[in-house]
């Protein structure tokens, strides 16, 4: 506050100095507001008018901003997204000290910025504002917290129902559109999180001013389901990394931090607490504040952490991300499935791919997006080209791939039409199970799969088992990626590696980023990979067909500009003329220790992987070193009551429902 204030003529794009300074303006004003709000400080009161105020002396005579997008262009941003992200600070600031400044500088303030702006923000950019979109989102809720500010009811009912005040656009249709039953964003975590706090700030304004409205009630209280499944698409704070995310954003972020505040003042859930805890710091509202009291007061209890199913669409009939814990310790053993629809132009061609979570780390795990965000020396903060090249590529996710191109031929529209179809999804302690099939991916080829993860005397620890199949009656070539975390130690055959001249894996479709370093051959249709991360090792055992391959790969093929991680993964290779079938095992084990130099099972405990199927149900056999046998069934036909049977090895294995674990210690008996 006793530095001097700057207010720069806009010029930079996001990350350059420009850029930056009217954020932070945006953060002072806003902070600045809240502190006097707390306190009673006039100081506070006096710094945030003095900047309102010198930002009313040059905004008006602002065009369109020099570096601006092709799409939607600010004035004070290169983007109205941003000017939204700063009228929706500033208006809430306005609202906090308007009584302590004079009348003439309240009309100066109004005209000069917050209209100004908001007339920009809304008649002056439609297809932004009446958009069902996370930019829509946010100039709506700038516009409404700019209406109640000022007390405009015309702009609080623009930002309501639309432009034309019809209803079929605006906040409360975007409450309607953009999150499923359960709460799930259809862009995932990463925009979820991003588009939580216009939602939830605006609708506890809604609240306040409005409270017949009852908003925070609408959709069997959908805003407050948001909050929850925000929490939910995360592990070790961070966000679960699908489609277009950033890995580094968490539970810590700014928008989390209201939205935990304003869920805990509407449930009082002492969960929340544990939350609030975690993200380590507050935000200056009453809500927040109260957090802190309560946590100081010892009121926290752990955060319910549950295996769950979070349907996508609008419906919930548009897939689902399902996450699967081993237990309610949010650093345990998580396996997340992406089930889900496209996620629109953020959407990856990830069709039943997956991710694993242990020990506070992603194990086998998804690059997320190609972006340098706000580095303005990495292609102006920009979506690298790299993003849509490989990291939205098939190739460049846990998931199976033909004849090296990606799902729906990398055609974002055609991958909006179209999301898998869902199987059963349980969770019975032992077994936590779900499974999804997909036609539309590729012309002629169906693909299910389904993931469980199992607890079993016959394992120290809950593994997690893997069967994929693609359908087809044409020949094809299938490439099955895993991207693992940490060091190889351990395979069972000889890999034939590439240690002089590397060459990129294919061409186009993400192949051409992909260094091939090594190629081995399946040994009597087994794959077993091991790895260490940290203290623990990770090994993958796979029953593969004859005359399978397997290719270690390293990202970083064509990049001249060192704009992509260097990551690891092996590949699954197989041709065939009528489908494949690929079951896993994935397994933690082991400990190793650096600092009293000890090593525990370093090796994996399977000895083998079988696959078996009897017309459409599915048995998979897993045998471990020690002789004991885990099984599990899977049903063609996943209606509740039908009966199902597997021959396996001259046993018949019977089970009712969608699936059955056939546990170690009572594997033998139970097959006839």
């Amino acid at each position: 506050m006793r530095a001097p204030i700057a207010v720069p003529t806009p010029k930079d794009p996001g990350g350059g100095y420009t850029h930056e300074q009217h954020k932070r303006n945006a953060s002072l004003i806003y902070d600045a507001g809240q502190m006097y709000r707390l306190t009673g400080d006039a100081d506070y009161a006096d710094y945030a008018g003095k900047l309102m105020l010198a930002y009313a002396d040059v905004y008006p005579s602002w065009g369109l901003h020099p570096a601006k997008k092709e799409q939607s262009p600010g004035r004070m941003f290169w983007q109205n997204l941003n000017e939204s992200m700063w009228l929706l600070n500033v208006s809430q600031s306005y609202a906090a000290i308007k009584d302590t400044l004079t009348p003439d500088q309240r009309a100066k303030i109004e005209a000069d910025v917050l209209r100004n702006m908001a007339d920009f923000l809304s008649d002056g950019s439609p297809e932004t504002f009446n958009k069902v979109h996370n930019h829509g989102t946010w100039a709506t809720a700038a516009v409404g917290l700019t209406g109640y500010a000022i007390g405009d009811e015309n702009y609080v009912e623009q930002a309501l129902l639309g432009l034309d005040k019809s209803g079929e656009a605006g906040f409360l249709k975007q409450m309607d559109k953009l999150f499923s039953p359960d709460g799930y964003y259809n862009e995932g975590p990463y925009y979820q999180r991003f588009a939580l706090m216009p939602f939830v700030v605006f609708a506890q304004a809604v609240q306040q001013n409005e409270p017949e409205r009852e908003i925070f009630e609408k959709r069997d209280g959908i805003l407050k389901k948001a909050i929850y499944a925000t929490i939910q698409q995360n592990y070790g704070g961070l966000f679960f990394p699908i489609n277009d995310a950033i890995k580094d954003k968490g539970i810590a972020t700014r928008e989390l931090l209201h939205g935990v505040a304003i869920a805990y003042d509407l449930t009082g859930d002492t969960g929340l607490l544990s939350v609030a805890e975690a993200q380590g710091k507050y935000v200056l509202t009453p809500e927040s504040r109260a957090l802190s009291e309560d946590i100081a007061a010892g009121k926290m209890t752990d955060f319910d952490y549950r295996t769950m199913r979070l349907g996508d669409g609008e419906t919930g009939t548009e897939g689902a991300l399902d996450i699967i814990r081993a237990s309610t310790d949010p650093d345990d053993l998580v396996l997340v499935v992406k089930n889900t629809s496209q996620g629109l132009g953020h959407g990856h061609f990830d069709k039943l791919g997956f991710m694993v979570f242990d020990a506070g780390r992603e194990i086998l795990r998804d690059y997320g997006a190609a972006r340098f965000l706000n580095i303005e020396s990495k292609y102006g903060g920009h979506y690298l080209v790299e993003n849509n090249a490989f990291a939205k590529q098939t190739i460049a996710h846990n998931a199976l791939v033909v004849d090296e191109t990606s799902h729906f031929g990398g055609d974002v529209e055609l991958g909006n039409q179209n999301a898998p179809v869902l199987g059963t999804f349980t969770d019975t302690g032992d077994l936590k199970i779900t499974s999804a099939e997909i036609d539309t991916a590729y012309p002629d080829v169906l693909m299910d799969r389904t993931m469980a993860m199992i607890t079993d005397a016959a394992f120290p620890r809950a593994i997690v088992v893997d069967l994929i199949e693609a359908h087809s009656d044409n020949p094809h070539q299938y490439d099955l990626p895993f991207y693992y975390n940490g060091q190889l130690t351990e395979t069972n055959f000889k890999i034939t590696a590439d240690t002089t001249v590397r060459q990129p894996l294919g061409q186009d479709n993400g192949y051409q980023y992909l260094w091939r370093v090594g190629t081995a051959s399946a040994i009597e249709g087994l794959s077993q990979i091991t790895w260490l991360l940290d203290r623990t090792f990770y090994s993958v055992t796979s029953s593969v067909p004859q005359n399978s391959n397997v290719i270690f790969a390293e990202i970083g093929a064509n990049d001249p500009d060192f704009n992509l991680r260097r990551e690891p993964a092996f590949i699954l290779r197989t041709n065939s003329l009528n489908g494949v079938s690929i079951a896993s095992v994935i397994e933690p084990h082991g400990e190793y220790n650096p600092t009293v130099e000890y090593t525990l099972n370093s090796h994996s405990n399977v000895k083998s992987v079988q696959h078996f199927e009897t017309g459409g149900d599915d048995y998979i056999l897993i045998e471990t070193k020690d002789g004991q046998r885990v099984g599990l069934g899977v049903s063609g036909d996943m209606t509740e009551n039908a009966a199902h049977s597997v021959s396996v090895d001259g046993a018949v294995m019977r089970w009712t429902g969608p699936y059955k674990l056939f546990h170690s210690d009572r594997h033998q008996s139970e097959g006839n």
